[in-house]
């Protein structure tokens, strides 16, 4: 795997803090930095989101993909699959995520809440490699719900 970040603030760009990321599958993600205040030459214009909600949005990406394979291959009639994930940080450099949170909304016809507790917690303990490296320095909590639908 792959990927080239570049900063684009130097290109007249509206933004000095963007950057784009191209995998190397073919795709372009936008970064950008904050606004600040003090010093507006040092950061970013809000025009994307911040390189570390990008790795809170690929984790949720990960498990989210697991939790929706698990089920299927479990032959659950699943419809939607989504991840709330809130997030706390260190206060001080380097600012990683001490706390994270993930909310499952879980969308199907006859789902058994075992079925979807099992899904997660294979995510989180085997396969998504996101949310077990970012479990290495952030307490990860995890709830779900079921929809019939």
């Amino acid at each position: 795997m792959e990927c080239t970040v570049t900063w684009t603030g130097n290109a007249g760009t509206r933004s000095g803090m963007g950057f784009i990321a191209e995998t190397g599958s073919g795709h372009v993600l936008a970064m950008d930095g904050a606004p600040d205040a003090v010093r507006p030459e040092n950061g970013g214009q809000n025009l994307a989101p911040r390189p570390m909600e990008t790795v809170l949005a690929g984790t949720g990406g990960c498990t989210a993909y697991d939790v929706v394979l698990i089920l299927k291959r479990g032959r659950h009639d699943v419809r939607g699959c989504s991840v709330k994930l809130t997030s706390e940080r260190a206060q001080t450099d380097p600012k990683v995520f001490t706390k994270i949170h993930m909310q499952f909304t879980v969308t199907g016809r006859g789902i058994p809440a075992a079925a979807v507790e099992r899904a997660i917690a294979m995510s989180h303990e085997k396969y998504c490699s996101a949310s077990i490296m970012l479990g290495k320095t952030a307490q990860i909590t995890m709830d779900f719900e079921i929809v019939e639908g």
